[in-house]
């Protein structure tokens, strides 16, 4: 169980989840709709979908490598390295995940033709080894490493299907519908995946405001003190939902999809006021968790809408 805690199994998971819903509820009907079907496998899609996991997995035990300082302070009762797991364990399996992580990746950019996957592939487990040692400790720089991370999560499943696509039935099919709607709807969750991890690494931030300020990080609720943290994040989150509702009026086909009114104000504004509310009245770390948990909820029925938006092309 130490282990599954290490890698935040739950965190994978979700990240799982995103790719295949992304795939199977959204992409594969698009492409269907429009008369075309894929051409990933399914066994090398799981490929991809492992690749992620492995690097995201690798990512969060050198996160937890270098903040033992910071976790002893915030959270003495959940440090598992250097206590449970020793040290040089940790690191070992850091070292085992990414490199497994980047040779599925190096495969996955072979069978595509498309060498820029193998330097993304390459560049994540880097980007996310100076997340842990450096950037992490300077104002919104980690989190904006992080969030834009996270896009990329769903901008890959659609990437690769269609450099795929365009393998086998040339390069027009980028020129296509299918092509663009599909990037239309991968753009649209991509950037709703960046804002919610954005909010959420803050939220986080102030968690962990006492650790991160005793080892000499300058993240934002250190940087401009909590009010004007606070302030940041209200207007983050009515930013976003004012950017949904204005897309739902703005696009017919949004307003076409079945049952879309009532999730975006259940599924989406509800929860989203609930955040705020519970944020505005945060003042202990405890408190800040449980907000940090709810963002949580936020991005997960995102990743649930999907099953609706698919509707429209089915």
């Amino acid at each position: 169980m130490a282990y599954l805690r290490l890698i935040r199994y739950k965190n994978l998971l979700i990240i799982a989840l995103l790719q295949f819903m992304l795939r199977y509820a959204l992409l594969i009907p698009i492409l269907e709709h429009y008369g075309l079907q894929p051409v990933l496998s399914d066994f090398r899609f799981i490929l991809l979908v492992v690749s992620t996991v492995l690097l995201a997995a690798s990512g969060y035990i050198i996160n937890d490598y270098f903040d033992i300082r910071i976790d002893r302070i915030n959270r003495p009762e959940k440090v598992l390295v250097g206590k449970v797991i020793k040290r040089r364990v940790a690191l070992f399996l850091h070292v085992v995940l990414s490199i497994t992580g980047i040779l599925i990746g190096f495969f996955l950019a072979y069978v595509a033709r498309k060498e820029v996957y193998a330097l993304i592939y390459l560049a994540v487990p880097i980007t996310l080894w100076y997340y842990s040692t450096t950037f992490k400790r300077h104002v919104l720089i980690g989190n904006l490493i992080i969030s834009m991370l996270t896009a990329l999560v769903a901008l890959l499943v659609v990437s690769i299907e269609f450099a795929m696509l365009s393998r086998v039935h040339g390069v027009q099919v980028l020129q296509t519908q299918a092509c663009s709607t599909a990037w239309f709807w991968a753009m649209g969750f991509a950037l709703f995946a960046f804002i919610t991890n954005l909010t959420r690494e803050i939220i986080k931030d102030a968690e962990d405001l006492k650790g991160d300020k005793a080892v000499g990080c300058r993240t934002l609720p250190i940087a401009l003190g909590m009010p004007l943290t606070k302030a940041f994040v209200f207007l983050m989150e009515l930013a976003s939902l004012f950017i949904l509702w204005i897309i739902y009026f703005l696009i017919p086909e949004i307003r076409e999809i079945p049952y879309v009114k009532v999730y975006f104000i259940v599924g989406f504004t509800l929860p989203h006021l609930i955040l705020l509310f519970l944020w505005y009245r945060a003042k202990t770390s405890k408190d800040y968790h449980w907000v940090s948990r709810i963002s949580k909820l936020v991005m997960l029925l995102g990743i649930m809408f999907l099953l609706l938006a698919g509707q429209y092309f089915a």
